[in-house]
This record gives C-alpha cells, structure tokens and sequence, in this order.
C-alpha cells in the first residue's frame, strides 16, 4: 500500500502533473493559486523541466500554445481574472487541436475581487469564455486526494481527444491540506507523429494554425470534426458521484468545496428523519444531464448549493425541465455557503 503524505491542494496538483509527464509550466502568479509556481519553480529543475513565470497571462498561455505544439505535456494555472486573460489563447488552442491541461484556483468577482475562494467561473468553463463553437473537458475535483488524480486524468484527456482540459478549483481547496496518496502515472501513450512540430527531416512538414482562409469551407470543416470529437467526449467520459441518493426525496446538486458542505448536510438530516442525498458532477463539461434526471427522478425538490448566484442551476434545469421543482442556495463574492442555512432551506421544504 502506498504511503500517504499531507500536502496542500496546489502543491498536490503541481506534484501530480510532474508525476503525469508534465516537463513544461508557463504562468503568472496570482493568489490563491501561488503555491502552484512556487512548487514548479523548486521540481522542474529536478525533473530537467522547464519552469518560466511569464511577463503576463497572455504571455503563459501563448508558451502554452507552442509547447504543445511540439507535442510537448504542458500545463498553465491561474486564477478567475488571469484565466480571463487566457480566454483568447484557449480558443486558439481549441482552434489548433492542441492538448494542454489550464488550471482555475477561483476567486471572488467580478472584475478583480478578492482572494477568497468562489465557483463564480463556472459559465466562464463551461460555456466557453472565448470566442467560437468550441468546448474544453472541465473537471471539478472536491477534495485533495481527488485534485491529484484528476490532474493525471486531464493530461491523458488532453492528449487522446487533442482538446484543452481545465481542473476547476477554488481558492478553498487549493489552500486546504489533507493525507493523499500520491497517484501513480498511467503509462498512456499518445502517439503526436502525424502532427506535432518536431522537425521535418526525412518526413512531409507540419503546420499548426488556427486560421483558415482558405479553402472556401475548410474553417466549417475544423467546426464540423470538433463538434464530431465534443459529442464522442459526451458519450465517453462522463464523471459523477452520488452519496446517499438512492432512496432520496430532496437530492442536493454541488461541485467542488460545495459538494463538502452538502456532505455534511446530507448526514444531518438523515439524522432528523429527512431524505436527503447528494449529486455532485465531477464532469461540468460534458455536465452529467442524463445521470443527474436518472438519480432526480424520483425527488420532491432538487437543491442547487454553488458559491456563486445561481449558474450550474441552469444546466440542472436543462437536465430535470420545468416540470421538476428545483430551488437554489448560493453565496458569492468569496462567501461560503453555511450547512446549517442548507439544512434549513431542505427542512423548511420538507414541512409543507
């Protein structure tokens, strides 16, 4: 049995991603995901990786851009108004069919906010903040041990689907530390021959582009087998959990630190009589529509519980329709819900 070790959230992810094969990390520090350069900044040298805090975080994801593009394992991270800073390179890397695993430590907003954790990015993530018909895999892991395992996972589904994928934290949990252990790399091989720029001697050269002017049709082509590969990532590699919902009236729907609290909320009040259960989507994009109505269909109400104002609620409604009666408790601007207000909320229901 492996050993377990105690490690902060970002320290984990950044070990992790070394453990995956990531030998090239390009960022600009910004809080609360810090702990993530400074741990990259220490490893890569002994990994004989490449470490470079960048002039800016246009800068990062655009080293990002070319890493990949020489088939590189590459990886950035920062927080809500740096990742919007990025949003322009994410779209070329989706448009280039380029892998790179971006990681969101998120913070209060909008604009620049504070540095307390929040899930205020969720739109951001997954309905895509740069321009054009594209989508990015985005994973939402809730606790540490899960934030490592994740992490191996996004650098292996970047790399067989060719797709940007985003680990989709908060401040809270980048800051927490608990016992994991360390996962172990999967040993995936992802052959990047037939693409990556590598050098072109004894073989046909390779273009890596974004554009296309020409011919006629060939950008409604790209658009075309792009959403080709989304609807295979959507048959493919969706991610949920639930606790405690089998036989549930009242199913609590969160992600991330949020789904912690709900935990703790389920237990309650299951001890007063009152059938709670969780769903907590690990995959918010391709978001679990299909498991999610499997697991509510039974429900009295389903409970939305975000650190934000209300935005997985949407996908929650696209996944259960009209006809199911679905509340929603958030707080925002780097506030965390209270499990005894989420107690309340489901027991005051319950009394109608």
């Amino acid at each position: 049995m492996s050993e377990k070790v105690l490690m902060k959230g970002n320290e984990a992810l950044a070990e992790a991603a070394i453990i995956a094969g990531c030998r090239h990390y390009f960022a600009y520090p910004i809080t609360p995901q810090n702990e993530i350069p400074a741990y990259m900044a220490l490893r890569m040298p002994m990994v004989e990786g490449t470490f470079l805090q960048a002039e800016s975080e246009i800068a990062s994801i655009n080293m990002v851009y070319g890493a990949s593009a020489a088939g590189a394992r590459v990886m950035t991270s920062s927080s809500s108004p740096g990742i919007s800073l990025k949003q322009e390179g994410i779209s070329y890397l989706a448009g280039a069919e380029l892998p790179a695993v971006i990681v969101n430590m998120m913070r209060g907003g909008p604009g620049l906010g504070n540095i307390a954790g929040s899930q205020a990015d969720y739109f951001q993530a997954t309905k895509g903040g740069g321009h054009g018909d594209y989508h990015i895999i985005v994973l939402a892991p809730g606790n540490v041990q899960e934030l490592a395992d994740l992490t191996i996972r996004a650098f292996d589904l970047a790399d067989e689907y060719r797709i940007p994928v985003m680990i989709l934290g908060d401040g809270f949990l980048g800051q927490m530390s608990e016992p994991l252990v360390l996962p172990k790399p999967t040993g995936k091989k992802f052959d990047k021959s037939s693409w990556a720029l590598s050098g072109a001697k004894g073989r046909d050269h390779h273009i890596v582009y974004s554009l296309r002017l020409t011919p006629e049709h060939a950008l409604e082509e790209l658009n075309i087998r792009l959403q080709e590969r989304y609807a295979a990532i959507s048959e493919k590699e969706i991610l949920f959990d639930t606790y405690r919902a089998d036989d549930a009236e009242f199913l609590l729907v969160a992600f991330g630190t949020s789904s912690r609290l709900c935990r703790n909320a389920v237990n309650i009040l299951r001890k007063e009589g009152i059938k709670a259960g969780l769903f907590r989507p690990i995959t918010l994009w391709p978001f679990p529509y299909d498991e999610l109505e499997k697991a509510a269909e039974k429900v009295r109400m389903v409970l939305s519980v975000e650190m934000n104002a209300g935005q997985m609620i949407e996908d929650i409604r696209l996944a259960l329709g009209k006809d199911k009666d679905i509340q929603s408790y958030g707080k925002m601007g780097g506030v965390v819900p209270e499990v005894d207000e989420i107690v309340e909320k489901v027991r005051s229901y319950g009394t109608r």
